[in-house]
C-alpha cells in the first residue's frame, strides 16, 4: 500500500465504522497524534503501529510489487 492509499483507506474505514480519531486511537491502542499523522499521510510512521491500527478492521499490510 502506498502512503496515500493507507491514509485514504484508514480514513474511509474509520468513517464507515463511525469512529472518531479519538475512538480509533483508543480501540487500536495507539496515540491520537499517531492516528492524525497517519491519516494526513505522514511519511515517517512506525509500520508496526500502522499494522496495529489496520488489524482493528481485519486488514493486514503485505509487501506488494509496484504497479507501473
Amino acid at each position: 500500500m502506498s502512503r496515500n492509499i493507507i491514509s485514504s483507506t484508514l480514513k474511509a474505514l474509520r468513517k464507515e465504522h463511525r469512529l472518531t480519531q479519538v475512538d480509533l486511537a483508543m480501540k487500536s491502542g495507539v496515540g491520537l497524534n499517531f492516528v492524525r499523522e497517519l491519516e494526513q499521510g505522514k511519511t515517517t510512521v512506525r509500520m508496526d503501529k500502522v499494522a496495529q491500527v489496520f488489524d482493528l478492521f481485519g486488514y493486514e499490510l503485505v509487501p506488494q510489487k509496484k504497479v507501473k
